[in-house]
């Protein structure tokens, strides 16, 4: 396996080696990104990975650990292990773009962004998790009703994420458009785009399965909360 793609292994640590190094908070063995940015830890060294993740319980109590399952202590609880399908996009998909995309840039569009994302995935996307790449979205009449954008980067991969559309507007093509988008800005940078769905969303799988991504591998996103 090349050795570029084998990162997708670990992705928050190699993100937070990389690209997203300014975000990380680093601890002996374990590296997270800052809790107002992304929920998201990743380890290199299992039998040092406890007391990190402590450290880190006590700025945020609610939290993923992304890869091999961590090494944790007491006042934690792991609530589950939600497996996710990781799958890269190798050619850029064969679409024509018919929507008007909008950059997310305005206060009140990250606002709008936060709020759509929350509503229908509560938990994952903080105030400053638009910070990590760039978001788009699809408005009608005033209102944002599909988004999606960039979330976990290295050199030569970033991640798509939050591909959310609002429940009165889906089947309207929307997600298609903005992955579209989102990927194509992607491959412009040279980059392979790549994300994370859970296995049992089985629809969204098809979906990203139409669009050319292909499954790589399982992983786990291990759920940390403190008692």
């Amino acid at each position: 396996m090349e050795l570029e793609e084998k990162k997708l292994d670990n992705p928050v640590w190699n993100s937070l080696n990389e690209v997203h190094n300014k975000f990380s908070v680093e601890y002996d063995g374990i590296k997270f990104y800052a809790s107002e940015y992304c929920p998201f830890g990743g380890f290199i060294n299992y039998k040092k990975s406890s007391e990190g993740i402590s450290n880190y319980a006590q700025k945020i109590n609610n939290f993923y650990v992304v890869g091999e399952k961590p090494k944790y202590q007491n006042q934690l609880v792991l609530t589950k292990n939600l497996i996710c399908n990781q799958m890269l996009l190798h050619k850029p998909i064969d679409i024509e773009l018919t929507e008007a995309i909008t950059e997310l840039n305005t206060k009140q569009q990250k606002n709008d962004l936060f709020d759509l994302v929350n509503m229908i995935q509560p938990g994952y996307f903080k105030k400053k998790t638009p910070d990590l790449g760039t978001y788009f979205g699809i408005y009608k009449n005033n209102r944002l009703v599909a988004v999606t954008g960039e979330r976990m980067k290295m050199n030569k991969y970033t991640e798509v994420s939050a591909v959310i559309t609002s429940p009165e507007h889906t089947g309207k093509g929307y997600a298609k458009q903005l992955i579209k988008h989102t990927t194509d800005q992607i491959f412009n940078e040279n980059k392979t785009p790549y994300l994370h769905v859970a296995e049992s969303n089985i629809g969204a799988i098809k979906l990203y399965e139409k669009l050319s991504f292909l499954t790589r591998r399982k992983i786990s996103f291990w759920n940390l909360k403190t008692l």
